[in-house]
């Protein structure tokens, strides 16, 4: 069923599902600052604190992986405490997804009730008709990434029978080249192999973390969707032979599905000033209107309905 959508302006309804897409958050156990600077819990806060003033309602909230710094059972147990309660208040289910920073005992444990556990973190989760399947891509020990042929089998039989709205694969490291070229040695191997199992699927899109960037690609045919880390981000104006970390750029993605289209939104984590827009108000009095009024008040240059002044704000005529 399609999501509550008060207003609809355009040619596109409510979407089916929404997701909120978040990644790389690292907590370390004690609340320590990530590399002694990052305040990796205050960050996400602000992140969860914009989503639920936004109104939306996301279905769920996958996070991508790298939940925790060191895998230490006190940040996955503060991790979880800090977003169950927001989760709640929106009616969102959590799906968590394995990362490089993760360890398997303790994320299987606190996370889901289990008794610790070494092997893949691999999960599917249905809502209401869209399939989320939550891949784990990493190597105990390792930072890079490999997906095994026990997993590559168990994926394909999951994909043998069709989600009614198609399915999401979430998994840490995604199978897209990166202008950082030091990435490329923590890069998922074998990619043509999960290529293979993924053509002719139900899989609408690729959600994936680990880069510290958003980015976008495509994989086996299939849209790749990168969410930036809540922690710190990489800054890919720098050098290319370079790995520079920044306190700054953080973001969260919005994953809209439609019925025959997927949307992924970035939304930055910011306070960023205000400088134009408009009010429920004027779109009250846009929704009031025939298509073709709509499109001559608010399409239209010549129109008054709305002036801007000479410093790019708006108000309404």
């Amino acid at each position: 069923m399609a999501l509550d959508h008060r207003i609809q302006l355009g040619q596109y309804g409510a979407p089916l599902h929404r997701i909120a897409h978040v990644s790389d958050t690292h907590f370390l156990g004690g609340r320590r600052p990530l590399y002694g600077a990052v305040d990796t819990d205050g960050h996400l806060a602000r992140a969860l604190e914009q989503l639920e003033r936004s109104g939306r309602r996301p279905e769920a909230i996958v996070i991508t992986g790298d939940l925790a710094d060191l895998g230490e059972p006190e940040a996955y147990e503060r991790l979880r405490s800090q977003l169950e309660p927001v989760a709640d208040r929106m009616g969102s289910r959590i799906i968590w997804v394995m990362g490089n920073h993760d360890e398997r005992e303790p994320y299987s444990s606190i996370l889901f009730g289990e008794e610790p556990s070494a092997d893949p973190q691999d999960r599917v989760y249905d809502l209401d008709g869209l399939r989320i399947i939550s891949l784990d891509s990493t190597v105990p020990g390792y930072h890079h990434g490999e997906v095994t042929d026990q997993q590559l089998d168990w994926l394909q039989e999951v994909l043998a029978f069709p989600a009614a709205h198609g399915t999401l694969l979430a998994l840490h490291h995604p199978p897209l080249p990166s202008p950082v070229e030091t990435m490329a040695i923590l890069e998922l191997q074998e990619q043509e192999r999960l290529a293979e199992v993924l053509e002719g699927s139900d899989v609408r899109a690729i959600l994936a973390g680990h880069l510290h960037y958003a980015t976008h690609g495509t994989f086996a045919g299939i849209p790749v969707s990168v969410a930036a880390a809540t922690c710190y981000t990489i800054d890919t104006s720098g050098p290319p032979d370079a790995l520079l970390g920044v306190d700054g750029g953080q973001s969260i993605t919005l994953v809209d599905v439609y019925p025959h289209a997927v949307v992924h939104s970035v939304v930055p984590v910011t306070s960023a000033p205000q400088v134009t827009g408009f009010d429920g108000a004027v779109l009250e009095r846009l929704a009031a209107m025939t298509p073709h009024e709509r499109r001559e008040a608010f399409s239209h240059k010549a129109s008054t309905f709305t002036l801007l002044d000479v410093e790019g704000g708006s108000r309404e005529s």
